[in-house]
C-alpha cells in the first residue's frame, strides 16, 4: 500500500512538527509544510499532496480560501481541515470551501493518522461533536447557504436507498450489510451516486442527504 502524502498547513512551529512526528510514526509521508493559507496553496501546486493537513485561522490567507483554490487548482487533492474551535459555522463553511474532512485539534494521534488515511481513499470524516452540532443545524432550520443544489431525480431507488444511509454516516461494509450486498456492488453505487450528481465526495453526500430532506435529522 503506497503511503498517502502529506503537506501540513498550520501557522504555529510546533503544530507543525508534532503533527509530522506523528504521521510519520504512523506510516504517512510528509511531504511539505506551509505557515499559511498561500504557502499551503503552492505547496499543493508544487508538491501535488493526497491530503492537506489545513489550520482554519492563519495570516495572509486562512485556511478557507486556501481550501477553495486547493479543491478548484488540484480537485484530486483533499482537505482535511483542524482547528480548536468547535464551532458549526466553521464546519459548514470548511465543507463548502471543498474540505472532505474536519477535526479538533486534540485528537489523538491513531484518530489523526485513521484519518488521513480515510480521506485520502475519497471518504469524508467529521469528528463526532462536530457532527452533531451539524445535524442540530439542519434540525433547527437555521439560515445557512445550500452547499450543493442537486436533482435527485437522476437516481434509481436502489441509489437513494444507498445515499439515504451514506446520509446516516453509514460506511459502506454497513451499507452492505444493511441492503444484503455485497461491499463491491455498493461502492459501484456510490460511485454511481457520485458521478450523476457531480459530488466531490461522502462529505458533500451527507450534507445533500440533508438538504434534499432525503435524511431528517434524528431520523
Amino acid at each position: 500500500m503506497t503511503a498517502p502524502r502529506v503537506v501540513i498547513a498550520d501557522d504555529q512551529a510546533y503544530v507543525r512538527i508534532g503533527f509530522r512526528m506523528i504521521l510519520t510514526s504512523g506510516g504517512i509521508d510528509v511531504v511539505g509544510e506551509a505557515a499559511d493559507g498561500a504557502e499551503a496553496v503552492t505547496a499543493v501546486r508544487d508538491l501535488k499532496p493526497d491530503v492537506v493537513l489545513m489550520d482554519i485561522r492563519m495570516p495572509a490567507m486562512d485556511g478557507l480560501e486556501a481550501t477553495r483554490r486547493i479543491v478548484r487548482e488540484s480537485p484530486d487533492c483533499r482537505v482535511l481541515m483542524l482547528t480548536t474551535f468547535d464551532l458549526d459555522r466553521y464546519v459548514y463553511d470548511a465543507l463548502a470551501a471543498g474540505a472532505s474532512g474536519f477535526l479538533l485539534k486534540d485528537v489523538t494521534a491513531e484518530h489523526l493518522v485513521a484519518a488521513v488515511r480515510l480521506v485520502e481513499t475519497g471518504d469524508a470524516l467529521l469528528a463526532p461533536s462536530i457532527t452533531r452540532r451539524l445535524v442540530e443545524r439542519f434540525a433547527t432550520g437555521s439560515p445557512v447557504v445550500p452547499l450543493v443544489h442537486r436533482d435527485l431525480a437522476a437516481l434509481t431507488p436502489r441509489e437513494r436507498e444507498v445515499l439515504t444511509l451514506v446520509g446516516h454516516g453509514r460506511s459502506n461494509a454497513e451499507i452492505a450489510d444493511d441492503l444484503t450486498l455485497s461491499e463491491a456492488t455498493v461502492k459501484t453505487h456510490v460511485a454511481r451516486i457520485f458521478a450523476k450528481l457531480e459530488l466531490r465526495d461522502r462529505a458533500q453526500a451527507v450534507v445533500l442527504a440533508y438538504e434534499t430532506g432525503l435524511v431528517a435529522p434524528g431520523g
